[in-house]
């Protein structure tokens, strides 16, 4: 689904007819606040901003969004633009800043790179989502086991960090294993790097 934001219709009737043509699915809005309170379905997407709206900017539109944790790829229009706005955009993370009038084909381009963007991001929050409800099921004690085995200790080793024994520390890591749905250590050490996880505090590899 493609967003388009701004605030003159001509430009979304344009959007819309142009973006229709190439088979994008589109929706437009006449401003940020009305995108903002729209419901809008859960699937790949791109906005489609313009930089100058009446009730409040495409960058102060954007910077509202990240902060409400709203990830959505940016692709922003204007017929003001200058090097320091442009600037500010992309390090916010827009993938793109074009200029009114402006090319069919870099909007093409820019708008299947934002829909690519999107889509891989979703996949990569749904498996740590789906990662992070399989650590749920980890005891505190397979956790300590889980953030020590990744930093590459032996059995052994690990047992020694934590007071216990090799055949305990063994049992805890199978159970590592099967609760995470790991086939390997080196798919355990995938799944910790996304989750972030390092050894806790207090529990020191050597």
């Amino acid at each position: 689904m493609v967003f388009v934001v701004d605030d003159d219709p001509l430009v979304r009737e344009s959007l819309e007819d142009l973006l229709g043509s190439a088979g994008f699915p589109v929706r437009t809005f006449g401003s940020a606040t009305e995108f903002v309170r729209s419901q809008r379905p859960d699937a790949a997407a791109c906005l489609i901003l313009d930089v100058q709206l009446p009730d409040r900017s495409g960058l102060d539109l954007q910077t509202e969004l990240v902060k409400s944790g709203i990830e959505i790829p940016i692709v922003f229009l204007t017929g003001h633009g200058d090097i320091p706005m442009s600037v500010r955009a992309m390090k916010a993370g827009a993938v793109e800043f074009l200029t009114k009038p402006f090319h069919k084909e870099p909007l093409f381009d820019a708008v299947r790179e934002a829909l690519a963007r999107d889509g891989e991001d979703r996949k990569q929050r749904s498996e740590i989502l789906e990662l992070r409800t399989r650590l749920e099921t980890l005891t505190p004690r397979e956790r300590q086991v889980l953030a020590l085995v990744v930093t590459g200790l032996l059995n052994k080793q690990v047992a020694g960090e934590l007071g216990t024994t090799d055949l305990t520390v063994k049992a805890h890591r199978g159970r590592v294993m099967r609760k995470m749905g790991a086939g390997s250590l080196a798919d355990l050490v995938r799944m910790a790097e996304k989750l972030k996880i390092s050894s806790e505090p207090g529990v020191r590899p050597k």
